[in-house]
Protein backbone atom coordinates (compact mmCIF):
# COMPACT_ATOMS: atom_id res chain seq x y z
CA UNK A 1 0.00 0.00 0.00
CA UNK A 2 1.64 3.45 -1.05
CA UNK A 3 -0.78 6.09 0.69
CA UNK A 4 0.72 9.26 0.33
CA UNK A 5 -0.26 11.43 4.09
CA UNK A 6 -0.62 14.84 3.43
CA UNK A 7 0.12 17.37 6.52
CA UNK A 8 -2.76 19.37 7.34
CA UNK A 9 -2.49 23.29 6.84
CA UNK A 10 -1.19 23.56 10.71
CA UNK A 11 1.00 20.45 10.72
CA UNK A 12 2.99 21.54 7.67
CA UNK A 13 3.57 25.25 9.34
CA UNK A 14 4.70 23.27 12.64
CA UNK A 15 6.93 21.67 10.39
CA UNK A 16 7.95 24.18 8.45
CA UNK A 17 8.86 25.87 11.30
CA UNK A 18 11.31 23.76 13.03
CA UNK A 19 13.05 22.85 9.58
CA UNK A 20 13.81 26.99 9.37
CA UNK A 21 14.69 27.29 13.18
CA UNK A 22 16.86 24.20 13.00
CA UNK A 23 18.47 25.65 9.67
CA UNK A 24 19.13 28.98 11.51
CA UNK A 25 20.45 27.44 14.11
CA UNK A 26 23.57 25.17 11.78
CA UNK A 27 24.31 28.35 10.03
CA UNK A 28 24.70 29.94 13.28
CA UNK A 29 27.10 27.61 14.76
CA UNK A 30 28.91 27.24 11.43
CA UNK A 31 29.35 30.77 11.42
CA UNK A 32 30.57 30.61 14.72
CA UNK A 33 33.11 27.61 14.39
CA UNK A 34 31.04 25.26 16.86
CA UNK A 35 30.95 21.73 16.11
CA UNK A 36 27.25 19.53 15.85
CA UNK A 37 26.10 16.29 16.80
CA UNK A 38 23.86 14.36 14.06
CA UNK A 39 22.85 10.68 14.14
CA UNK A 40 23.28 8.74 11.72
CA UNK A 41 21.45 5.22 12.08
CA UNK A 42 22.49 4.74 15.69
CA UNK A 43 25.46 6.51 16.11
CA UNK A 44 25.78 9.76 17.63
CA UNK A 45 28.45 12.16 14.92
CA UNK A 46 30.36 15.15 15.61
CA UNK A 47 31.03 17.48 12.77
CA UNK A 48 33.26 20.44 13.34
CA UNK A 49 37.17 21.49 13.45
CA UNK A 50 36.41 21.95 17.37
CA UNK A 51 34.53 18.56 17.84
CA UNK A 52 36.00 16.33 20.59
CA UNK A 53 38.33 13.88 18.88
CA UNK A 54 37.30 11.86 21.50
CA UNK A 55 33.56 11.29 20.63
CA UNK A 56 35.07 11.48 16.69
CA UNK A 57 36.76 8.57 17.58
CA UNK A 58 34.08 6.82 19.05
CA UNK A 59 32.21 7.46 16.44
CA UNK A 60 34.78 5.87 13.78
CA UNK A 61 35.15 3.28 15.90
CA UNK A 62 31.35 2.28 15.49
CA UNK A 63 31.05 2.32 11.75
Amino acid sequence: MNATLTPSPETQAMLDSLQQAVAQTLERKKRLGQYVVFWDHNTPIAVGDDAPKSFQTKAQENK
